[in-house]
């Protein structure tokens, strides 16, 4: 038999298979218990917290980290063109300004800050060179950088659009609203580094300012490339996640930006210097991202629906989110005691 062996032969006992067996159920009745509980606390957490459950669903969705990395590159590719040309055109004073405010965003000294220099043509760099580059660039080529640069606007319209879960915009639409968001992002740009100061006054003002500031540009960007298809009142959650999140993420650029760009420039020239931004602008529009994303499930769901307009939306899409909405409410009603099977 299985049961006992003799004490001689070392005095242990085995256990029998019915003992192994009934440890096998009780293990899976514990496991039942515990998979039954989680079911009934997130059904019950759906219930309550509808605007949680979304929140998770979307933000676990890999195309958010998608989007985020496609408006970093057009970012990036963006930028140097635009670069190229406001040294070739620019007068002076303006490109001292946007040296400026460069080197108080990221704080830039040394060799990257030389390397900023030659490209906008400004402090020793300036003088020949941009006239050389104003004479190889041409005006028709630096209006055609501005037109492409409009990849990067349409990038950045495709991830509000994506936040909010809305069509594509018609290109007669939105075009001119591509390049007028363009344009004002450079003018902007120039008034960062005061900005960033507080005009003068310090950190103390420089930081609330920046938020602030940074709040009412992304509220009327989201409005103006969503082609006013979105009320102004639910644009406002995504606005201030956005304008708390860069206003973080410029604090810590003057804090890791000098010495990465500056190893990088030791280590691997002017490739580590692009690898270096490249990151740091992937970081940024995902930040913006999960932003807007996050703002339009708070404006959507409870309790902020209850005070803000509603979001008219396209046929196709009402009846894809009556859907979605039906089916839980059907899988319910069939749940309930009584109910035919």
């Amino acid at each position: 038999m299985y049961g006992r062996t003799d004490g001689r032969e070392g005095g242990h006992r085995m256990h029998p298979p019915a003992v192994c067996t009934r440890a096998v159920a009780r293990g899976r009745a514990r496991t039942t218990r515990v998979t039954a509980w989680f079911v009934r606390t997130r059904s019950e957490a759906e219930r309550r917290f509808p605007v949680i459950t979304e929140l998770t669903t979307r933000l676990l969705s890999a195309n958010l980290l998608d989007a985020a990395t496609r408006v970093a590159a057009q970012a990036f590719l963006t930028s140097v063109p635009l670069l190229f040309a406001f040294a070739a055109f620019a007068p002076q004073a303006l490109r001292d300004q946007l040296l400026s405010s460069i080197r108080a965003i990221f704080g830039l000294t040394g060799a990257a800050d030389q390397q900023l220099q030659q490209a906008l043509g400004t402090g020793s760099a300036a003088g020949p060179d941009s006239r050389e580059l104003r004479q190889t660039s041409g005006l028709i080529g630096v209006l055609m950088a501005l037109v492409a640069s409009t990849s990067f606007s349409r990038a950045v319209a495709r991830m509000c659009e994506g936040a909010w879960r809305l069509p594509k915009s018609g290109t007669r639409v939105a075009a001119w609203r591509w390049l007028l968001w363009l344009v004002a992002w450079l003018g902007i740009l120039l008034f960062q580094g005061s900005l960033k100061t507080g005009f003068g006054v310090g950190l103390w003002l420089g930081v609330p300012l920046s938020f602030l500031v940074g709040v009412l540009i992304w509220w009327w960007s989201q409005h103006l490339l969503l082609v006013a298809r979105v009320p102004w009142l639910p644009l406002l959650p995504g606005a201030v996640l956005a304008g708390g999140a860069l206003a973080a993420l410029s604090l810590t650029a003057q804090l890791y930006i000098p010495g990465a760009l500056d190893r990088a420039l030791n280590d691997y020239g002017s490739l580590g210097l692009v690898l270096t931004l490249l990151s740091w602008l992937i970081a940024i529009c995902a930040a913006l991202t999960f932003a807007f994303t996050i703002g339009a499930v708070l404006a959507e769901g409870p309790p902020l629906n209850r005070w803000l307009p509603p979001v008219p939306r396209p046929p196709a899409t009402a009846k894809a989110t009556d859907k979605a909405t039906a089916k839980p409410a059907s899988t319910e009603a069939s749940q309930q005691p009584g109910s035919p099977a």
